[in-house]
């Protein structure tokens, strides 16, 4: 699919280098990019998604630990 999207010069100029030194096109250093966001965020909310499902198995007071701690944290 083709799409136009608006990005900082910063940020395209970096790009554009990486690409280059990747030996790969802009397109796809932009699908590699957006792949590891997508499957980082998946894994951050899966291990969120672990944390707050409170089955009883964790430590009352880690899952209370980690809670703080992820409730503080900005993303």
């Amino acid at each position: 699919m083709k799409t136009a999207i608006s990005i900082p010069d910063d940020v395209f100029d970096a790009a554009e280098r990486v690409a280059r030194e990747e030996n790969v096109s802009r397109s796809e250093l932009y699908v590699k990019a957006l792949r590891k966001l997508l499957a980082e965020r998946e894994s951050i909310t899966e291990s969120l998604n672990r944390v707050y499902a409170d089955d009883g198995s964790t430590d009352p007071a880690v899952l209370a630990a980690s809670r703080r701690i992820l409730d503080t944290t900005e993303w």
